[in-house]
């Protein structure tokens, strides 16, 4: 099948560009994005090695990482300079064809600067010349993804988006008593317990208004969808943090992505899909630790 250019991502943006309050003191010694993980191989990486690694698999050609202007050094380096010589020579021959492999892997990557941190919103929006009007997948900077199945989590949601042709939202399905951590969506389905065409986006609901208003047909009684943490938008979502910048309009002190969600939604359409796989957050030690036991044994493509 051919996709037509307009539905074709070639792009994906992580913005990695906080400060990793949550992980204080030990991102005082290591970017957060840079804290280990070990993969289902059995190899250890840092986190936005694995971010990457979920993008490119599914296709993507060119990742932009959004950074502090201050970062740019660490990620630079990780990406666009090998080891040295010395450590060359001291590496298996496995670990001296992955230092290649990440060689060419950094070729595909490009370092974006957030000059001044105001929130996620305004990270994704400082990739917007960089994107250069194509659509492109979002995904966090500091979640790794597991699919159940053969098909990778970004995988599967490019290809709802080449079938539904406007900007999807990977969901999933989440119990009310921590439905206030996450973003949130409600909608009528498309496709039973798969693609829901988005009538409402939420961020951080409390579980009376959930239960007002994001209730979805078919879900359990307090069980809702929330964000998945992996996103395709149509390149219009600048548009709407352009708007919110201009105007200053902050939520929580930040421009953040979910009101502006929801107004790309009302311009035109959105769907959401709930993702066949699992998202691992890596943001706050207690759920950190249960990825680093996890993520390892989980099941599917690997990214």
């Amino acid at each position: 099948m051919t996709v037509r250019f307009q539905y074709r991502v070639r792009k994906a943006v992580i913005p990695a560009a906080g400060f990793g309050t949550r992980m204080f003191p030990a991102t005082l010694a290591v970017k957060k994005e840079f804290l280990p993980i070990i993969d289902r191989t059995g190899r250890a990486k840092p986190i936005i090695l694995a971010i990457v690694e979920e993008a490119l698999s599914a296709g993507i050609e060119e990742v932009g990482i959004v950074v502090q202007k201050g970062d740019r050094t660490f990620f630079e380096d990780f990406f666009k300079t090998g080891p040295s010589p010395e450590l060359f020579q001291k590496l298996s021959k496995q670990n001296q064809d992955y230092s290649k492999y990440l060689e060419d892997l950094g070729q595909r990557v490009t370092i974006l600067t957030q000059d001044v941190q105001e929130g996620f919103g305004h990270a994704v929006f400082c990739a917007r010349e960089w994107t250069n009007n194509e659509p492109f997948l979002l995904l966090l900077g500091d979640h790794i993804y597991a699919s159940q199945t053969e098909i990778s989590c970004a995988r599967q949601l490019l290809d709802i988006y080449s079938q539904v042709q406007q900007s999807v939202i990977g969901l999933r399905v989440t119990p009310s008593d921590v439905i206030h951590h996450y973003g949130c969506a409600a909608g009528v389905w498309q496709e039973q317990d798969a693609v829901l065409s988005v009538t409402q986006v939420y961020e951080k609901p409390d579980i009376e208004y959930a239960r007002q208003h994001l209730s979805v047909e078919g879900l359990a009684e307090d069980l809702f969808l929330s964000m998945f943490g992996m996103y395709v938008l149509d390149p219009k979502i600048f548009d709407c943090l352009a708007e919110h910048i201009n105007a200053n309009f902050r939520e929580r002190g930040e421009f953040q992505l979910t009101s502006c969600l929801d107004k790309l939604r009302e311009f035109e359409g959105m769907a959401g899909y709930v993702v066949r796989g699992r998202c691992f957050d890596t943001g706050l030690p207690d759920v950190y630790r249960q990825t680093l036991i996890d993520f390892p044994i989980s099941r599917g493509a690997i990214g």
